[in-house]
């Protein structure tokens, strides 16, 4: 049974706040309150992973919206599993992982991702991190020339 992080209940939170934002400042919508009181209960009781099944549906129902957002599998197309590497150099996932992919659950697609990211040490994080982000001139592209009179 694999747990959500409370990090990913932290990031569907602040997802929900941009997407949905408090109308006077003070009220939430119903899936940030959903997750906000999974939030508040996993601080209080210092869990850091809660139980995909243990959600109540709302919760449930708001971090899988969360989730679909997010880039499914770490893949950067440079799989070191395929010449007999027990973790993949490209992406970190071991080799029962790169192929029970498509059938694990979407708790256990984000505890590899916390992995992976946490340790850091996969070529998705440094060498080629590029085929990751997008480039800065693709987040802030060059306005067009002026227009000339003639």
């Amino acid at each position: 049974m694999a747990g959500i992080h409370i990090t990913d209940i932290e990031a569907a939170i602040n997802w929900w706040r941009q997407r949905q934002p408090a109308p006077d400042g003070v009220t939430l919508c119903a899936p940030l309150r959903a997750l906000a009181e999974v939030y508040a209960l996993m601080v209080y009781y210092r869990e850091t992973l809660c139980d995909e099944h243990g959600l109540p549906e709302a919760a449930r129902q708001a971090w899988l919206a969360w989730y679909a957002s997010t880039p499914d599998a770490p893949c950067i197309a440079i799989c070191s599993t395929t010449q007999g590497d027990a973790v993949c150099k490209g992406c970190g996932r071991t080799f029962d992982e790169v192929q029970h992919w498509p059938g694990m659950s979407p708790a256990a697609k984000r505890q590899v991702w916390h992995r992976i990211t946490q340790e850091g040490s996969a070529w998705r994080f440094n060498r080629y991190a590029d085929r990751v982000r997008p480039t800065t001139a693709a987040l802030n592209p060059a306005p067009p020339p002026p227009r000339t009179a003639g």
